[in-house]
This record gives structure tokens, sequence and C-alpha cells, in this order.
């Protein structure tokens, strides 16, 4: 039984973990609304997975004493995950002048919400489905008087809102993508991209669902037989109504992804030659003269603990460095025609490299010559804000193209 519904178990699993994940933020911002809908949007596709599992309906079913219960409430929590989904649209969209019509809105699809799942309870109620249908309820029932209705109007519901939420994020996209993106917003405008590409995408393919299921109902009134239509269908309204949640929640959470996971990851990748040329002398987790990080260590405290490991290795190595060697490579690479940045960063990697290659060797320190090494590394920094990662891109150039000494 369990392996039959493990399909719905495991996202809404991953649902509810997230949802716990958030608790100490949704105690602290339970006043705002917009936190309310984010967390929204969590739950309700998590108990929506959990309801439509077929052992799930069965249970339900079973122990409330109404056969396809299941159905109706999954129905009720799809209608008010889509009026969610467009009340948190709504907010972000809101402009400083538009605050009252932006309520107004949101007031008109609570109203509208509240009014659909009230008559789809009613219409439940007068209907009479004795016949446990865990996963073709709608197509069996589609000639069911008051039952066929219910199904009818969640259906017409259902492709309105994806038609709503199809237009305003059409309309928003259009806006966005064509708004410059510079500074430390352009994480923000980037997952709102993604975020309205998701919705655009899913919300139509809500509409051809619906319209699909409503054409497979007309069939049966019509004596056809177009089942197969709805149930090849009906798995997918879980994975569609996932797929807003994630629209949805890219804007919230791309950002600190982008700038917390992703830009540290990317800067790590970068900073490996030169990490590994540390390791070359020792200086390296494990050694003794350096603390690794924990092990619950995230990207960005990785990151921050390579650099000042590279940053107190360069120190240590500024015996070892001559800087008649990065002069002789600076100069070289100014010849070649490379820029001031990349023969700075190609001078000072040749001579760190040279330092290692000293030290592994035990030879005797250039003591009286770090003055200018230190001058040398303070100037390019002052130049080069991203000084390591240039040094490490110069140090995987070398690798392919020697340069002399």
């Amino acid at each position: 039984m369990m392996r039959e519904g493990i399909s719905y178990y495991i996202p809404a699993a991953v649902l509810g973990a997230a949802l716990l994940a958030r608790l100490p933020g949704i105690l602290r911002g339970w006043r705002s609304a917009t936190v309310r809908l984010v967390n929204a949007l969590l739950f309700l596709p998590c108990v929506g997975f959990v309801l439509s599992s077929p052992p799930t309906v069965r249970a339900v079913n079973r122990l409330s004493g109404i056969s396809n219960l299941s159905a109706l409430l999954v129905h009720c929590l799809m209608t008010a995950f889509s009026c969610a989904s467009l009340m948190l649209l709504a907010y972000w969209r809101e402009e400083s002048g538009d605050r009252a019509r932006t309520r107004r809105r949101v007031r008109a699809w609570k109203a509208v919400c509240c009014a659909v799942i009230t008559a789809l309870v009613v219409l439940f109620a007068l209907g009479d489905a004795p016949v446990e249908r865990p996963r073709d309820f709608d197509t069996y029932y589609a000639t069911t008087p008051f039952i066929s209705a219910m199904l009818v109007l969640y259906l017409l519901a259902y492709v309105f809102a994806a038609v709503a939420m199809t237009i305003m994020c059409g309309n928003w996209m259009r806006d966005v993508c064509t708004r410059p993106t510079r500074g430390a917003r352009t994480a923000v405008v980037r997952s709102l991209r993604v975020g309205l590409i998701v919705l655009v995408i899913t919300s139509v393919v809500n509409i051809a669902f619906g319209s699909f299921k409503l054409a497979a109902i007309a069939a049966r009134w019509a004596g056809r037989d177009w089942d197969a239509l709805n149930e090849g269908l009906s798995p997918l309204i879980s994975v569609s109504g996932m797929m807003i949640g994630i629209g949805l929640l890219v804007p919230v959470y791309g950002p600190g992804l982008i700038d917390r996971v992703w830009h540290p990851l990317v800067g790590i990748s970068a900073l490996r030659p030169l990490w590994h040329l540390v390791g070359r002398t020792g200086s390296r987790p494990g050694s003794g003269l350096f603390l690794s990080p924990p092990w619950h260590a995230g990207p960005e405290q990785v990151l921050l603990y390579r650099m000042t490991t590279i940053h107190d290795w360069m120190l240590e190595m500024c015996a070892y460095c001559t800087d008649e060697t990065r002069e002789l490579v600076y100069r070289q690479r100014k010849e070649d025609g490379a820029t001031e940045r990349e023969a700075v960063a190609a001078g000072l990697a040749v001579m760190f490299e040279a330092a290692a290659d000293g030290r592994a060797r035990k030879a005797t320190p250039e003591k009286e010559q770090n003055h200018l090494v230190v001058a040398a590394m303070r100037s390019a920094e002052a130049e080069d804000r991203d000084l390591l990662v240039s040094i490490s891109l110069a140090l995987t150039e070398r690798s392919g193209r020697p340069w002399s000494r």
C-alpha cells in the first residue's frame, strides 16, 4: 500500500520539511500577509499530495464513513491553492499608489474562493457518490446529479485561475525582462524572471489540463468514453500544483540561494588551482597550521575559510618570494598583449608558485625582499577586488601555456 502512494508521499515529505524549516520565520512574521501566503503555498500542496494518494483516499473514506470525501477535500485544497497563488502575485505586483486596488482585488478573490468552496461542499452533500473511486472520480460521476455540477464548477474555477495567472505573469514578465539589472538587486530580478517563466509555462499547461478533463466529462454526457484522457492526466494535477509552488517560491528563496550558495560555490571552484598550490606546502586542513571549517559549514563559510587560509599562506610565503620573478613575468605578459589585471595576476601567480617550490626544496628565505613583495600585493589588492580569483585563473592558464620565470 505504501509503495502505491510513494510518488505522492515523497514530495509531501519534502514540502513538510521545508515548512518545518521555516517555522521560526512563520512565528516571527505571522502578521505579514505575504509570509502567510508563502507558507500556505507550502502547506496546501503538502496536504494535497497526502490526500491524493490512493492509500490515503481509502483511509480517509474509511475513517470518515463518507465515500470519496478525500476527492472533495483535494478539490477544495486546490481551489484554495489557486486563490493563494493569485493573492501572492497581487501583493508582489503592488505598487506604491495602488494598495487600495490590490486590497479590493484580494478581497474579491477571497470571496470568490470561499463561494466556490462552499458550493463544492454543498453540491457534494446533495449528490450521491457511494462507490469509492480513488483514480477516476471525475469521469465515473460525470453524469451523477449535483456531483457533475461540482466537478464542472471546480474545473471552471481551476481553468479561470490558470488564465488569470497566465495574464498576470505574462504582463509582469514583459516588464521584468526589459528592466536592466544592476547591483545588489540583480539576483532578485533574475529569480523573479525564472519564477515568472515557470508560472507562465505551468499555467498554460494547467489550462490545457483543465480543458482536457472538462472534455472527458462532456464526452460522458454525450455517451462516449474518453476516460483515458482523464485517467492519464489525473496524477499530473499534483505535479502542476508543485510547479506553481516552485514558481512562486523561487523569487522568495532564489536570491538567498544565489548569494549564499551559488556565488560561493562558483568562488570555491574558481579558487581551486590556487588552493591546490597552497596544498603543495602542507598548508591545508589536517596540516596543523590552519584550522579546518566545521563539518556543517555552508558554502559561504568554506569560501571564507579558503580565502583566509590563502591570505595567511601568502604572508608565510613572502619570505620565499623574489620580486624580480614577479616583475619579469609581468613585463612579459604586457608584451604579449595582456591587460594590466592579467599581467599583475600572472606575475603574482608565478612568484608564489616559485616560492612554493623553493619552500619544498627548503631553500634559504629571501627575507630582505619581503617589503617589495608585500607592497606589490597591497597595490594589486587595491586595484583588483577579486585578486585571488585572478591569480587562480592565471595558474590555470599557466598550466596550459608555460611562462618563463
